[in-house]
């Protein structure tokens, strides 16, 4: 009879103890989801605090260089140019802003195959001063693209570099300063909410000489975002 009572007893704390270590297991996992779940609402703020703090920024100035492939005269073959590009974004609000952008293009244009008589390729130039709305859509931590649309006066220097020869002999543009556009992507990659690498492939449209000349090119460099919308 005692050793049948002391088994009862042994079964009865086996069992409160097997009870103890399950209720002990499930609060821990309860507590381990409640902590995940609170990690993940405190991962998901803090995000959304870097992506305000990036986008509500008011200027973003920024600069850098690319490549143009242009058609520099009529009958010329299209000859490639290094560029230059300059740009300030006045923010409205984290999407709609208005851009003002200064771009520099030097190249050589093709010459020998046009005119046997001149053995030498001479540099030429343009530059575009354009204005116009940007537009982001796409905002996240680490990226954004916005979508620009500008339009400006071309400045197109063709027979500089020429030894004197006239671009009419030459086969190029005339030098001139004509109506210019753009459009394009500027897609960047955030550093910090106040510092991006920008890459922005790009349309531009030249009218020298009275016909237009679609140019396609990339430019890329670093933008620097400053100041705040209140």
């Amino acid at each position: 009879m005692f050793g049948l009572k002391l088994k009862q007893k042994c079964v009865a704390v086996t069992l409160l103890a097997g009870l103890m270590v399950s209720g002990a297991g499930i609060m821990q996992a309860q507590s381990t989801r409640r902590t995940r779940r609170e990690s993940n609402v405190n991962r998901q703020a803090r995000i959304a605090r870097i992506v305000k703090d990036t986008y509500s920024h008011k200027w973003e100035a920024g600069g850098g260089g690319g490549y143009l492939r242009y058609r520099s005269g009529q009958d010329l073959q299209r000859n490639n140019e290094i560029t230059f590009w300059l740009s300030g974004t006045r923010y409205f609000n984290p999407k709609l802003g208005i851009e003002a952008d200064i771009r520099g293009a030097f190249g050589n244009a093709k010459i020998s195959p046009y005119n046997e008589f001149l053995k030498f390729n001479p540099q030429i130039s343009q530059y575009a001063f354009m204005a116009g709305p940007s537009y982001r859509f796409y905002a996240k931590e680490k990226t954004a693209v916005s979508v620009f649309a500008l339009g400006g006066a071309g400045v197109g220097k063709f027979d500089t570099g020429s030894k004197g020869i006239p671009s009419s002999l030459l086969g190029t543009w005339p030098s001139e300063t004509r109506a210019a556009f753009s459009a394009g992507l500027n897609i960047d990659y955030n550093f910090y909410p106040n510092l991006a690498l920008r890459v922005t492939p790009t349309y531009l449209g030249t009218t020298f000489g009275g016909t237009i000349q679609n140019n396609a090119g990339v430019n890329i460099g670093l933008v620097y975002r400053f100041g705040r919308n209140k």
